[in-house]
């Protein structure tokens, strides 16, 4: 028995933990889990696993093979900070059980391959990603979609859009405008105690909670910042934080959305990324070159550029995407970098201590599946290394506001699903080295997200009545 396990069993034993909660997340991103009683569980559960049906797992298993294994990572156990009943939270690995490897369509397990291939191409010991996941924490959220027509509707107390409503406690008034979030104090910033909450929940479940503050958007947009990671522990943070945000906003009778762009009108929420390689303990992407990078730094920028438009079919995997990236209203959607220039869709971000040098990915957002997100830029990355890609000259205007003829020399990112889709279908070849993606898994969700381009493509748009109705 390993120390590990040897840890989870005390750790049971200790918190008198009466269930295990298995969990894994599916190719859309979202976790998903199954319960044991502790009774059941001993070491062998973390040699050999549990079955499960993974039929019933959109993009997964047909029903004629539909028998996998839920490999417990011993490493990941945490105690869940919201169930009545002591409960110990074990995230999982899918297992083939004729080869007793990862399959091939699970996300963790894609992650695994990204952090084995780095480490056997021999460029790093590791990869660090931390990501900044921006959220919505609303009052109450409605929407319909039928034969018979379709509506969202949405509210927060401290929108802009509510200072002449009426309500029965009064109308206090402190809310900030639209655009107005960042980032006044209590009372305008009406969500601070909640983010404390968030922020106890987060550090209860070993999480470095590093900031937390209002983001830019009316109506509740916040972020709560964490330290860094390497690839796969990192990606597991990000499930265990967007599970506490949901349970904690539903716990105070409010509800979290990380969509990346839920009103119009106002900013969107992205998941800017921060990422670097380091080796025997070295940070790899601190050089004297532009902004204090490194030469591998700067290629590795190369590489995500080129690639760019593939990596947002897997940073921004939905629909709602893309009203986020939307040129001409300062998005991060021109393929350049720049020190300390935020209209970059990657940025250098100043620091005193060039052991934190980094890059910063601004196009991401946290519809993405974290496993198979940071595991594609990487890839992205170590092609521009091993290729030395060279970005070009780093940008020091406001690309926001360029004159025509500069503007049509910098490349920008896909600006629809299917668009993304299609980069994925043509340039995956850098995804498919080491075996860390498959063509399977690629045509998969190619398929899996080609559904959801249909299904809008098909619906009716309330907008739409504006604009024709009367035509």
């Amino acid at each position: 028995m390993s120390n590990a396990t040897n840890k989870v069993i005390a750790m049971m034993e200790e918190h008198g933990i009466k269930f295990v909660d298995f969990r894994f997340t599916d190719t859309l991103g979202k976790q998903q889990h199954v319960t044991y009683p502790a009774s059941h569980i001993d070491e062998d559960t973390f040699e050999d696993g549990v079955m499960f049906d993974g039929s019933s797992i959109a993009g997964w298993k047909g029903i004629n093979a539909s028998d996998m294994i839920l490999m417990p990572d011993p490493e990941s156990a945490n105690i869940d900070p919201f169930s009545e009943e002591p409960t110990l939270i074990v995230v999982c690995d899918i297992i083939e059980p004729d080869t007793m490897q990862g399959y091939n369509r699970d996300p963790r397990s894609v992650a695994r391959r990204a952090e084995a291939y780095i480490q056997s191409s021999g460029l790093a010991d590791a990869a660090l990603f931390g990501p900044e996941n921006e959220f919505f924490i609303l009052d109450d959220v409605r929407w319909g979609s039928d034969m018979s027509g379709s509506f969202v509707k949405i509210d927060s107390k401290e929108a802009a859009w509510n200072a002449e409503r009426v309500y029965e406690d009064g109308n206090m008034g402190h809310r900030p405008g639209v655009k107005g979030g960042y980032f006044p104090v209590p009372p305008v910033d009406s969500l601070h105690d909640i983010r404390q909450a968030m922020c106890l929940v987060l550090e209860e479940m070993g999480q470095n909670v590093e900031v937390h503050h209002h983001e830019v958007a009316t109506a509740g947009q916040c972020e709560i910042g964490v330290a860094f990671n390497t690839l796969v522990k990192k990606a597991d943070e990000v499930q265990d934080l967007k599970y506490v945000i949901h349970n904690v906003a539903h716990a105070y009778g409010k509800t979290a959305t990380f969509m990346p762009k839920p009103i119009v009108g106002d900013n969107g929420s992205g998941m800017h990324v921060h990422q670097s390689m380091t080796k025997d303990g070295k940070n790899l992407f601190s050089g004297d070159g532009y902004a204090g990078l490194s030469e591998m730094a700067l290629y590795y920028i190369g590489g995500i550029i080129k690639h760019a438009r593939a990596l947002n079919a897997f940073c921004n995997p939905s629909t709602n995407s893309y009203k986020r990236l939307v040129p001409g209203f300062e998005a991060p959607v021109k393929l350049a970098y720049s020190s300390r220039n935020r209209s970059a869709s990657i940025r250098i971000p100043f620091v005193s201590n060039p052991k934190a040098r980094r890059v910063e990915l601004r196009f991401p957002d946290s519809t993405a599946n974290p496993y198979l997100a940071f595991a594609a830029m990487l890839m992205a990355g170590i092609d521009g290394i091993q290729n030395k890609i060279h970005p070009g000259e780093a940008a020091s205007k406001n690309l926001y506001d360029l004159p025509p003829e500069e503007e049509k020399n910098i490349p920008e990112v896909a600006f629809s699903l299917d668009e993304a889709l299609k980069a994925l279908d043509e340039d995956r070849e850098f995804l498919t080295r080491g075996d860390v993606f498959s063509d399977d898994l690629i045509d998969a969700y190619i398929e899996l997200k080609g559904e959801e381009v249909q299904l809008l493509r098909m619906t009716t748009h309330p907008i739409e009545f504006d604009m024709y109705y009367s035509v």
